[in-house]
């Protein structure tokens, strides 16, 4: 199991990429996945500016998303970014 620092270094910079292509693709078909992107840039200005109280977003992730569950009718690219904020999940609730 990976620290969550591990995590972000690893996977951050990709999410920061695909979070917004996903929600432009997909945003019409899965309205939910706006307030994916919402979190995850909460997610990231707490990060950048050095706090680490990320519950509340992990939490409302985890409600969004149903668990993390991916929709059949999407890209790698979506599940992937669901994989990756799960497993950011996990370890920071570790």
């Amino acid at each position: 199991m990976r620290t969550f620092a591990e995590v972000v270094q690893d996977n951050w910079e990709k999410l920061r990429a695909y979070v917004p292509i996903v929600d432009r693709v997909h945003g019409p078909s899965h309205p939910e996945f706006h307030e994916v992107k919402r979190l995850f840039e909460s997610l990231s200005n707490k990060l950048t500016s050095g706090q680490d109280e990320l519950d509340r977003e992990f939490d409302q992730l985890r409600q969004v998303t149903d668990n993390y569950r991916v929709p059949e009718d999407v890209c790698e690219s979506y599940q992937a970014v669901y994989e990756m904020l799960a497993e950011a999940d996990e370890a920071y609730s570790k």
